[in-house]
């Protein structure tokens, strides 16, 4: 099964320093990473900067689509029209199918505010504890949705034709 993973951090660049902590993690094998991105909100901006970790991610990879609809449903569509914005509802149900739901959206998007940053992962195999207690210095809050095999299949397939 994968999971989706969302590390929300304090500061604007703790996501950045905590990809370095999960390379590490990946490099002890203890996490798989399929795929991963950042998001840094620095005070002042209207909006974030995202980065698709591509140093991180694995051979099969969602690729940027992917992480551009994500980021553009939790981010973005709140500054759109509304004509703009029912076209985003209707992708957002396609994601609801392989399970980030709307409420999984609405807790990223209240929680992840200017000053503050977020690591997204999609991995596999993660010694949980290891990885927790690897992050328990920068005092992330965990945001997480769990995806079964299908779902990720399903993520994939979706966005496989587009990169």
């Amino acid at each position: 099964m994968g999971t989706l993973t969302v590390w929300k951090f304090d500061s604007a660049s703790g996501a950045d320093e905590a990809a370095s902590v999960l390379r590490d993690l990946a490099s002890q094998q203890l996490i798989k990473i399929q795929d991963a991105a950042t998001v840094r909100w620095d005070e002042g901006r209207k909006k974030p900067k995202t980065h698709q970790l591509n140093n991180l991610a694995g051979a099969g990879a969602l690729g940027g689509a992917f992480w551009g609809m994500l980021f553009g449903l939790i981010f973005f569509v709140p500054l759109l029209g509304a004509a703009i914005g029912a076209a985003a509802g209707a992708l957002g149900g396609a994601l609801t199918d392989v399970g980030i739901d709307d409420s999984f959206i609405k807790r990223v998007r209240d929680q992840v505010t200017p000053g503050t940053s977020a690591l997204f992962v999609m991995s596999s195999d993660a010694v949980v504890d290891k990885v927790k207690e690897a992050f328990a210095g920068s005092s992330p809050e965990l945001i997480f949705t769990n995806l079964t095999d299908e779902q990720e299949a399903a993520i994939r397939e979706a966005f496989a034709e587009q990169d």
